[in-house]
């Protein structure tokens, strides 16, 4: 059965319009699971351990009768690890090398210089103490989120790192607890939903309090990361999976289209768009989503996705096709020309840039080596990909020799008094040789 996916073009007097509508998206959630997810938060901090065991049998249909029933050893995440099949074991450990050493570029170290006064100036770079990494689980486990939340840290330098992963039914997904051993996790707790989040933002008898919390949930565990946001750090609040292909019309279409499934099939929601200049090229990409969506297995989600929010778009050029690219700024962003590097100067928003034909977006999401957390709903013009960053602190160094004071302090003078801040100015004066 042919599949209806709305067909845009730049040549269109509204396809700016017809843009705005194709990403729109809110991902603030209504009223009502704001207040439910603002009640869980208020009783997991007034209760604690209690409130997150009730919680945790009540939504995820378990049976635990103390939070001690919650937690896994160490010696469990190894024996994940050890039992794991051979093929398992051998591509999540080569994944997570591949991971480390990219991330393992980005470690930023203390700098500082000394002006010709003696004056010192720096930066000190220092990890986060602890940090807490929310990871899906049951049926929707994701070993690779494990791996790309946690690494970033513990190449860091961060001391504890704080899993939460809810087991609905009881169902333990083997593999992450087998990711959650190779990447390094401290403590994990088969907790999830807002009072993972609760918990790890206040602390409670058990599970200690964190610095900063990242890693994808659903809407309850999104909602509760904003409210929680300042009492700690938390990475974004992500959207619906997207993926946006740039094509010059000789790539294999059925590449592209299943390219296109590859976002589709994480639900509904997720956004695939193709933009080409090369409008028979759309065509045959069209044919190839009708011929291969029969046989895969999510197929009701991918059809729902594709026929809710994704696009085929015909442009004039190629500098076109660059210039949606930059206005969607969308989480990955598929090169499939034949120079990538050309284009590349042009690309100012993309979380991640999958470069030349053979480089599939799902090399990213497990094993490439950067992070597959990237910012969605067009925050890529602001925001970039989870990193080492993200869990270092930098700290201003200041430390001015008598001559440096002296000088310094004629110019702070100054402008604290043109802002009417006495005790500033007088504060630097004193410091000024007579």
């Amino acid at each position: 059965m042919s599949i209806d996916i709305r067909r845009l073009s730049s040549a269109q007097s509204d396809f700016a319009e017809q843009m705005d509508a194709l990403l729109a998206w809110e991902a603030v959630s209504d009223h009502q699971v704001q207040q439910i997810v603002t009640d869980i938060l208020a009783d997991v901090k007034a209760r604690g351990d209690d409130a997150v065991v009730e919680y945790s049998n009540r939504f995820d249909h378990l049976h635990a009768t103390s939070i001690a029933e919650l937690e896994l050893t160490q010696e469990q995440l190894q024996q994940a690890l050890d039992t794991l099949p051979d093929e398992q074991r051998t591509a999540l450990l080569k994944a997570a090398e591949r991971v480390r050493i990219y991330h393992e570029k980005q470690k930023q170290d203390s700098w500082q210089y000394t002006e010709s006064d003696g004056t010192m100036l720096g930066q000190k770079v220092t990890p986060m103490d602890r940090v807490g990494i929310y990871v899906p689980g049951g049926k929707a486990a994701y070993p690779s989120s494990v791996l790309m939340n946690a690494l970033p840290a513990h190449v860091a330098g961060v001391q504890e790192i704080i899993m939460v992963v809810p087991t609905p039914g009881g169902e333990v997904n083997q593999l992450v607890l087998a990711a959650a051993a190779v990447a390094g996790v401290t403590r994990v707790f088969t907790v999830g939903g807002a009072q993972a989040v609760a918990a790890l933002a206040y602390g409670t008898q058990t599970v200690p309090k964190v610095d900063k919390i990242v890693g994808p949930g659903n809407i309850f565990v999104a909602t509760a990361k904003r409210q929680v946001f300042g009492a700690v750090g938390i990475d974004m609040i992500a959207g619906p999976s997207e993926i946006l292909v740039v094509c010059d019309g000789k790539t294999d279409p059925d590449w592209i289209a299943m390219d296109l499934f590859s976002q589709a099939e994480h639900d509904e929601d997720a956004q695939s768009i193709l933009i080409s200049p090369d409008a028979d090229f759309l065509d045959q990409v069209k044919a190839s989503i009708d011929k291969l969506l029969p046989d895969m297995q999510r197929e009701e989600i991918i059809r729902a996705s594709l026929s809710g929010r994704a696009a085929l778009v015909h442009v004039a050029d190629m500098d076109e096709a660059l210039e949606v690219t930059n206005r969607i700024a969308p989480e990955h962003l598929e090169l499939s020309v034949e120079d990538p590097q050309a284009l590349l100067p042009q690309i100012r928003h993309a979380g991640a840039i999958f470069m030349g034909r053979h480089t599939s977006e799902s090399l990213g999401d497990y094993c490439a080596g950067p992070n597959h957390v990237l910012p969605t709903s067009g925050t890529a013009r602001f925001s970039s990909p989870l990193g080492v960053y993200d869990f270092q602190k930098r700290s201003s160094l200041i430390m001015c020799s008598p001559d440096g004071a002296s000088e310094l302090g004629k110019v702070a003078s100054v402008l604290a008094r043109g802002e009417h801040l006495e005790a500033h100015a007088r504060s630097a004066e004193y410091r000024i040789k007579k």
